[in-house]
């Protein structure tokens, strides 16, 4: 008997007609099903979110308007829109241009990783807003097309070392000179022909030892060029060049918003993680859960502040309540930063145990439901460190590369693409 063998592809294999009528009918009948069952779920969400929104507002004149920053296809969502405005016209809304309007309505259509979200905030007059909100689950197998605005992030390569990177910061807008703050030393770079040209090394005095996971952080300042935050440790730089660098024992909070939101935390000297305790606080919030890293989000009212805990879970304080968004996938470092995407303010997450390489990915936060807006970035080992720059508009990511073994420092910023 012969030995078998792989026998393989025989592409242009005739197929009976018969067979591709049984197939084809299959996956339109499938089709059908989930189209169907999406359909029946957005007709009994239309109609709770409309009679939500009209309990609020009652009959009159409204301005409405419809943002999907979900990935349902144009045509879905114009199907979700017909439905919304047919609801709340049948229970007296009439939509007008704002400035006739007695109130203004903003839906958002959103999703995450389990659920669509629809959310509508309700303004009228002087009055605070109103939010109403519903949610069902989404489907197992996404949609395929995605219409919606996505969100790209670009790196660019500031410096690499052999030595560990805990920050760095380009120092004036000109971006002439970087500074690279390291575990024994804070150098400083000059651009010269299109290259980064070393120009100072600044000791880091320190009367304890450090911890074993070292973090620490550059902050740009208007009176003086930059300070820099370790454990137990803060130093403060002169104005121009050269620079001189004066350091002392300090418990003193570090910043962990930015120039958009001033917030401090207190660092735990002799570990890697913030205590909790802010300065100022929160709205009436003064602690929070002991975590590895923050980001604020400017809302209209109020300023939205998300920590990564030492559970794993992802905590969002506005002020008056803590709400814990559960595991949500998200590693230990997250950085906000404003762009021209979207709502204007996104996060920057890592992921918990993505393995190597790491990752980051972008979300938009409407309404403490946090939902995926970009496909991740990948870098050449494990992150080490995500901390945004003082202006909100960038971040830095400091990753080490496993192939070169040397740490590498990465300027991030968001773009808007489809």
């Amino acid at each position: 008997m012969a030995n078998p063998v792989y026998n393989s592809l025989i592409r242009y294999m005739p197929i009976s007609p018969s067979r591709w009528l049984r197939a084809s009918t299959l996956v339109l009948l499938l089709a059908l099903h989930s189209a169907a069952g999406r359909a029946d779920d957005w007709t009994a969400a239309g109609e709770q979110l409309a009679r939500r929104i009209a309990a609020v507002t009652g009959p009159g004149a409204v301005a409405l308007e419809m943002t999907n920053r979900s990935s349902l296809g144009k045509g879905e969502f114009d199907d979700i829109r017909r439905r919304l405005t047919t609801e709340l016209a049948a229970l007296g809304l009439r939509f007008v241009p704002a400035e006739q309007a007695a109130g203004r309505v903003q839906i958002s259509i959103s999703e995450n990783l389990a659920n669509y979200i629809w959310v509508a905030e309700i303004h009228q007059g002087n009055n605070e807003y109103s939010v109403a909100m519903v949610s069902f689950p989404r489907p197992s197998t996404p949609p395929v097309t995605h219409d919606a605005a996505a969100v790209m992030i670009r790196k660019t390569l500031l410096w690499s070392q052999p030595d560990r990177i805990l920050d760095a910061a380009v120092l004036d807008g000109s971006a002439a000179h970087l500074a690279v703050l390291s575990s024994d030393q804070l150098a400083l770079f000059t651009l010269r022909d299109g290259r980064w040209q070393p120009d100072q090394s600044l000791p880091l005095a320190h009367s304890r030892p450090w911890p074993r996971d070292l973090r620490g952080r550059l902050v740009l300042r208007q009176d003086h060029l930059f300070d820099a935050y370790l454990p137990g440790v803060f130093c403060r730089s002169t104005t121009t060049m050269p620079l001189s660098l004066n350091c002392r024992d300090s418990d003193d909070p570090w910043p962990i918003g930015g120039d958009w939101f001033r917030l401090n935390a207190f660092f735990a000297p002799a570990r890697n993680f913030f205590t909790g305790v802010l300065v100022p606080e929160v709205g009436k919030q003064t602690t929070a859960p002991a975590f590895y890293s923050a980001a604020t989000l400017p809302r209209e009212k109020y300023t939205l502040a998300l920590f990564a805990a030492l559970d794993g879970q992802i905590h969002m304080l506005d002020g008056v309540t803590d709400r814990a968004a559960g595991k949500l996938g998200w590693g230990s470092d997250m950085a906000s930063v404003h762009s021209e995407c979207g709502s204007g303010w996104q996060v920057l997450a890592t992921e918990a145990g993505s393995g190597v390489p790491d990752r980051i990915r972008v979300y938009e936060i409407p309404d403490r439901e946090p939902v995926l807006v970009s496909v991740p970035l990948e870098f050449p080992g494990p992150v080490t460190a995500l901390w945004p720059e003082s202006n909100g508009n960038t971040a830095v990511a400091v990753s080490e590369n496993l192939e070169t073994r040397k740490y590498e420092a990465y300027r991030l910023t968001l773009a808007c693409g489809q």
